[in-house]
């Protein structure tokens, strides 16, 4: 364990146990047992390597519907999905609702087949974004060394803060996740490992309020017969070519040679390579650039209606607009997406000529897309998308030369921004919102 006063460790005045132990409700440290011996809690987490490691993952227990449990006290007690309309797609559930089989992204008829005394809440994204900028702040208190995966999940590197807080990186994120608890209301999954593939990998093995560690002596070991899904990116379709290769879990990868993975897998073969081997050289970095912020609804019935697509554009570009600002961000491509009866995907997208986070301007670029479309419907989704994202300091700088109304409509938006945040979201509606 990690004890005070210590002249065998100068740093920090530490020295280690064989099996140093942490309460994570307290934040007492000991050599293992059970329960804490200063609050006999028996939330311990205990590992050899405990206060060595410094890559951590923390991902929020069901986020957004931990928000509107936390907001709504009559939900505590209930199953809650939060998406919208039949033909809808779960955004995330409750582990109320997972018990029973709801999952993220299914689609939203099947969810209300396995859980019909669910309820269904339309996401807010001002809240979620406000909860995830707190955690941030206590993220930020911690180290300068974050890099946001979404609004609920980060990957934090620790090294070399112990001396700043004189104590371990494992108690420090123990310390995190309690300030979630008692300040906001909400809960976390914590993977504590030597790289960002492990720390990923563990914060999903004990959710919800997890605490979890993978050494690096443990590594091969945890590794050896566990399926290859783990791995982030193996999807649906990876997962089934992978199938098709014999490779099922990690001793299968192991067997494969690095050039035969590289010539049937590509750069994805890779990299399979080395995490067969537990091994990711990828550093948590503060400036991973987002690559885009999109959103998109599916509707309960197929529509060509001109009207109701307007406001549907409208109302994705307000969303898309809100999560830009919120994160500081603009973006200079806008890209539409529709889905026609058959499944058929229409993208369509354009330059400006500088960034944007209006959704005035989002939206005016998305309808002119959606009328070169010439209305191909009946639709059955629709999206609105901003790519080529960089810092809201070179948004808007020259506005739209052809149209000479665009910087009093910006002007206009900002006010409202202004009024919105002091009164609701709902404070101000434009009439298309309403369509």
């Amino acid at each position: 364990m990690w004890t005070r006063g210590s002249v065998n460790r100068p740093d920090f005045g530490y020295h280690r146990a064989i099996m140093p132990a942490l309460c994570r409700d307290c934040l007492h440290q000991f050599q293992t047992g059970p329960r804490c011996p200063a609050c006999r809690s028996p939330r311990i987490v205990s590992h050899p390597e405990l206060f060595d490691l410094t890559i951590a993952h923390m991902d929020c227990d069901a986020f957004y519907a931990s928000v509107e449990k936390r907001d709504n006290p009559a939900l505590r007690d209930q199953p809650v999905i939060i998406g919208g309309g039949r033909r809808g797609v779960v955004s995330t559930a409750c582990y109320i609702a997972r018990i029973k089989g709801v999952r993220s992204a299914m689609p939203m008829f099947q969810a209300l087949k396995l859980c019909p005394e669910a309820v269904v809440v339309k996401p807010r994204m001002a809240a979620y974004v406000e909860a995830s900028r707190a955690i941030r702040a206590m993220m930020d208190d911690l180290t300068p060394s974050i890099e946001p995966l979404s609004l609920d999940e980060a990957f934090l590197d620790l090294a070399g803060t112990a001396r700043l807080h004189h104590a371990p990186p494992a108690a420090m994120l123990a310390r995190l996740t309690k300030r979630m608890q008692s300040e906001l209301g909400l809960t976390g999954s914590i993977g504590l490992s030597h790289n960002k593939f492990l720390a990923k990998v563990a914060s999903d093995l004990d959710k919800p309020r997890g605490f979890s560690v993978i050494g690096a002596a443990e590594t091969a070991a945890f590794l050896h017969d566990k399926p290859v899904r783990l791995i982030w990116g193996v999807g649906q379709a990876m997962q089934a070519a992978l199938d098709r290769a014999g490779i099922r879990t990690f001793a299968d990868l192991l067997r494969w040679d690095r050039k035969d993975l590289h010539a049937r897998f590509g750069a994805m073969g890779d990299r399979l390579w080395h995490l067969a081997r537990g091994q990711d050289h990828r550093r948590v970095s503060a400036h991973a650039p987002m690559k885009s912020i999109s959103n998109e609804t599916t509707f309960f019935e197929d529509t060509s209606d001109p009207d109701l697509l307007d406001g549907h554009i409208w109302r994705l570009s307000e969303k898309v607009s809100d999560r830009a600002k919120a994160r500081n961000l603009a973006g200079r491509v806008v890209t539409l997406k529709l889905k026609r009866a058959n499944h058929t995907l229409l993208t369509r997208r354009t330059s400006l000529h500088d960034p944007t986070q209006f959704a005035d301007r989002i939206y005016r670029t998305a309808r002119d897309l959606f009328d070169q479309l010439a209305n191909q419907g009946p639709y059955r989704l629709i999206g609105v998308g901003l790519s080529d994202i960089s810092a809201e300091t070179t948004a808007d700088l020259t506005g739209d030369l052809l149209d000479p109304d665009a910087a009093k409509r910006g002007d206009a938006e900002r006010a409202a921004d202004r009024i919105r945040a002091k009164f609701g979201h709902d404070a101000i509606l434009k009439g298309r919102a309403l369509r």
